[in-house]
């Protein structure tokens, strides 16, 4: 498989895996990487490894009686640029999530895109970092806690 079908993968799933409320799953996909919550932001908006990412989904992302967020994320557009030789890529990518719950009729309740980072660790392409841009906020009330 090249590279980037397999950097397109690692994107899908991580759509998949917090859908399924899979925390560690998540984190897992993290392993090598840093997620920037904030675009620029400082320090404390920064969460960089399997703990810390794990952490971060633990503590802000709300889930419901059937274990899951309700939610699903829809990962488009994605441009991949991919150095062989260096062994890293970068991708940007449009995201849209969706939500359902019983006190929410199913709606759009953020887009925005993901700016990604990948290398080579062990001969697999994983995840270097992740900065997350919200450009439309809907009812965020049922996926976020606090």
């Amino acid at each position: 498989m090249d590279a980037s079908r397999v950097i397109e993968n690692l994107i899908y799933t991580y759509a998949e895996r917090i859908d399924r409320g899979d925390f560690d799953g998540v984190a897992a996909l993290f392993e090598h990487a840093t997620i920037h919550g904030v675009p620029d932001g400082p320090p404390s908006t920064r969460f960089q490894g399997v703990r810390a990412v794990r952490a971060l989904y633990e503590a802000t992302t709300r889930l419901h009686d059937d274990g899951t967020p309700r939610t699903k994320h829809l990962t488009t557009n994605a441009i991949i640029e991919v150095d062989e030789d260096a062994g890293t890529a970068t991708c940007r990518s449009s995201y849209c999530v969706l939500q359902a719950t019983p006190g929410l009729p199913l709606q759009p309740i953020v887009t925005g895109r993901y700016h990604d980072t990948f290398h080579v660790v062990d001969a697999a392409w994983c995840f270097a970092s992740r900065t997350i841009f919200m450009d439309q906020v809907g009812d965020l009330s049922q996926h976020l806690k606090g």
